[in-house]
């Protein structure tokens, strides 16, 4: 690496650290990637740009002030795939690759059968699930929903520029969970629902400011005290759209994994059984229609 290159990434490392930034390294080279418009610092031109300290400098202040690296560089890696990020849409996390990996397990598994697996992704942000699935199962038919135009936007470019990847494009629908008629046309029909729905309690402010000032409410507070009104409108229409033996897949916070259960069992679900997140916290929920 160029030596003026490195010493401009190891200093912003350090602005970035001082900042409370939970990966100051690792953003301090994006950024610098992303200053020089190139995938990785390996591509760095030797000849550094004249323009690049102040635009390097701008990008670092920007995260310095904990503006999530996503916006900044507009794009989030999720699995396979490069989702374009906006603001005003909830972050992927890399989290829910475990949620998208459940729900592509199941998908292929129907696919196994010989049959083209029908997938729904309830509240789909930017997509990342939905199109995960679409990519990785290519014989797979996938709807996404959400309540945010923003997002539902979001996700029909996301879909569009990794169609040539998957099967074809997704359906992707304004809506909201607790319409008892979202999507009544696929009422039991659908081999897969896989969800990330908005879960926390209104008491339970994120501690993490990229998170709590960023993400909008809509994607993160799940409604009611216990922060499931939300997840229980999932379960209902889950229950709903499955066929019989279709899988059910939802992300939840770890505290709610007892709760969450207890409600996939009262919809009438069976197998119901908690799996763990990538640092082995119980944060999601599997569980078959009857």
């Amino acid at each position: 690496m160029n030596p003026e290159l490195r010493a401009l990434v190891r200093g912003a490392g350090a602005i970035l650290a001082e900042a409370g930034v939970p990966s100051p390294e690792h953003d301090a080279r994006a950024l610098a990637a992303y200053a020089l418009g190139v995938p990785h610092l390996a591509y760095a031109p030797a000849a550094l740009p004249t323009s690049l300290r102040q635009e390097f400098a701008e990008l670092v202040d920007r995260r310095r002030r904990r503006e999530p690296l996503q916006h900044i560089v507009g794009s989030a890696v999720f699995r396979h795939i490069t989702l374009r990020v906006e603001a005003g849409v909830f972050v992927p996390r890399p989290e829910t690759e475990v949620v998208a990996q459940h729900a592509i397990d199941a998908a292929l598994a129907v696919a196994a059968r010989g049959s083209d697996p029908l997938v729904v992704d309830l509240c789909c942000g930017a997509g990342g699930i939905a199109v995960s699935v679409d990519v990785e199962v290519p014989a797979s038919r996938v709807v996404a929903v959400d309540a945010s135009p923003e997002a539902v936007a979001l996700t029909r470019r996301n879909g569009d520029a990794q169609t040539l990847a998957g099967s074809s494009a997704l359906r992707t629908e304004l809506g909201d969970v607790r319409d008892p008629a979202l999507l009544a046309d696929l009422d039991g029909t659908v081999d897969v629902v896989v969800s990330n729905p908005p879960y926390i309690p209104p008491d339970a402010v994120p501690n993490e400011p990229e998170v709590r000032d960023f993400d909008p409410d809509l994607a993160l507070y799940g409604g009611g005290l216990d922060g499931l009104e939300v997840p229980r409108a999932v379960v209902l229409a889950a229950r709903r759209l499955l066929r019989p033996g279709g899988v059910f897949v939802m992300e939840h916070a770890e505290v709610q994994a007892e709760a969450v259960r207890a409600i996939a069992s009262d919809a009438g679900f069976t197998e119901v059984t908690s799996f763990e997140d990538l640092t082995s916290r119980p944060r999601g929920v599997r569980a078959v229609a009857p």
